[in-house]
Parts: C-alpha cells; structure tokens; sequence
C-alpha cells in the first residue's frame, strides 16, 4: 500500500517541527486508513517535534506521561487528516503552490508581518517553512472540502451578526486614536513659581504666533523640547489612555487641524494639534456585516467538519494499532 505523508490541519499548525530525527532502526505500521498507512517513524516524528517544544517547561518526571497523551491525540489527528486528504483527493480538490503563498501573504499582511520574520519565528519554533507551507496547504484544503461538503447548509441570522458585533465590538471600531503634534516646553526639576510663570508665558508667545499663521512644524522644530521635535513634533497615532491624563483629556477633545490652549502638567507646557483621527465608530455594524457573516459561518463549518469527519470514520476502514 502507498505510504502517505499526513497533512496537519490548522490546529498543530506550530506543533510539527520538522529538525533532523533519527530514522527508528525498526519501522513499523501504526494504522491504516482505507488504502493508506501511517508508519511508527511518521508519528514519532510528530509526537517528538511536540515533546522536544514542552519539555523545557514541563517536570523530567512528566515526560513519560506527557509524551503518552501526545501519542493518543496526534495518532487522531493524523487518521483525520488522512480522512480529509482522501475525500479532497476523491473531489478533485487540489490547493496549488499560488493559492499556499497568496494565503500565505494574506496572513502576513493582517498580522503585519514580513516574512523574514515569519520564518526567523519558525526556526525558533523547531519547524521550517516549508513545513509550514505545507501545514497551511492541508487548512486549504480541508477548508475547501468544507465548503463543498458543509458550507450550503450553513445559515447566519440577523440576531447572530448582532450579538457577534456586540461581543467584538473593539476589533470593527478599534482603540480610539488621534495623530499628534506636540510642542513641549520642559519644566526643569524643582523649578519654583517664577519659572514656572516665565515658561508658561513663553508658550502662550508660542501659541500666539500659531494662530497667526506660524508652520506648528517649524515652531516645534524650534522651541520643543519634547519627542520628536526635530521632525515638527510629529507623534504618530497614540492611543486614548496613553497620555498623560490632563494632555490625553485635551488631545481628544480636538477636532482636525485644532490647536489647544497651552495645557500645564507634571513634566511642562504642552501645545497640541491633531492632524488625524482613527478608530472609535470608524467601523459600523452596517460596513462590516459580511465580514461577520464570513466570520460566523467559518466558526460554524469548522464545527460542522469536525461532526462530518467523525461520520466519515464510522464509514471507511480505519485500523490503530498502538
């Protein structure tokens, strides 16, 4: 019979190293799977990767007990993966290396990732990229056996998209953000009333030549002493509640392009701008409702797979021999 090499689906995904192990001197037949075999060094190979990630973190004396449980559970895995590889065989279902990176890529840009450091993570892991290619090819393909098999019996209701946008409502709206510049004259350590005075009457100047006109750019590049200053006190996007509290209260009371008074705190005179705004509401229930419906009915296949694939076990010939 002709040895297949298991696919993985997404689940142990980083569990399967694949480092140099050495070939067992005795090979043997663990389970066969209608026309198909999964051989003892196939396994090992599995539950070692496994083993080798924990066992840093695990007791010497948990070893044995850990490895025993990783046998049983991987052993599952392994048949039903051979499962679905069969059936997507049998459909004419055939993931290509195209649609592997053009995944692949897709998941580097949500996660923004690049893929040196994809694979730098992989290496740490004890696995390759190719094997991980190959794990994601195996998720392809089970996913697109689900959509065949499972997907058109699959409904999402209105009440279902709601609830699912009121749960995650912080992923479709995000943290509250704004885009700042800051102009910041430094109080210095133990200042006392006098220079306390004399600064703040230095910002007001400043804040006096903003509204008639002066580049804030240039300005911060003159008299701030705070992050960022040579590149107009430009800050980037910070986030609500990451300010200090009395410069994070004026911040977001800002509209675009709004300059604030000269606000007083623990460190100096600040004088802020907002440029740009993002998050908060920048998402509505209306905008994202199929990308909640994709996100349902993936969660609802994944489910519905699993209950299709335990059928499939009861029909084919399936043989353990552990």
């Amino acid at each position: 019979m002709k040895k297949t090499m298991t696919l993985i689906l997404a689940g142990l995904m980083l569990i399967c190293g694949t480092g140099d192990i050495q070939a067992q001197t005795e090979d043997r037949i663990v389970a066969v799977v209608n026309n198909d075999v999964i051989t003892l060094y196939e396994l090992n190979r599995m539950v070692s990767a496994y083993v080798d990630r924990i066992a840093q973190s695990s007791r010497k004396e948990d070893r044995e007990k850990i490895t025993a449980e990783a046998r049983t559970v991987i052993m599952s895995r392994m048949v039903d993966d051979m499962l679905v590889e069969q059936e997507a065989k049998k459909s004419g279902i055939v993931v290509k290396e195209d649609d592997v990176m053009g995944s692949l890529n897709d998941m580097l840009t949500r996660r923004r990732m690049k893929l040196d450091d994809l694979k730098a993570a992989l290496l740490k892991e004890g696995s390759t990229f190719e094997a991980y290619k190959e794990e994601m090819r195996g998720h392809l393909m089970k996913m697109r056996l689900a959509t065949k098999e499972v997907r058109s019996k699959i409904s999402v209701s209105d009440e279902e998209i709601g609830n699912y946008y009121s749960k995650n409502r912080d992923i479709y709206e995000g943290k509250e953000a704004v885009r700042l510049q800051q102009i910041l004259l430094a109080l210095p350590k133990d200042a006392d009333e006098e220079t306390r005075d004399k600064l703040r009457a230095e910002a007001e100047t400043i804040l006096g030549k903003l509204k008639s006109g002066e580049s804030f750019g240039l300005m911060a590049a003159r008299f701030s002493q705070g992050p960022a200053a040579q590149t107009g006190g430009d800050l980037g996007f910070v986030e609500k509640g990451t300010l200090l509290p009395v410069v994070d209260e004026a911040a977001f009371k800002l509209k675009e392009n709004e300059l604030s008074p000269v606000i007083e705190s623990a460190i100096g005179f600040h004088i802020l701008k907002i440029t740009d705004r993002r998050g908060k509401g920048i998402k509505s229930l209306a905008v994202v409702r199929e990308e909640i419906k994709e996100e349902i009915t993936n969660e609802k296949m994944e489910k519905k797979l699993q209950d299709w694939i335990q059928e499939l076990r009861k029909k084919s010939y399936v043989d353990v021999r552990l």
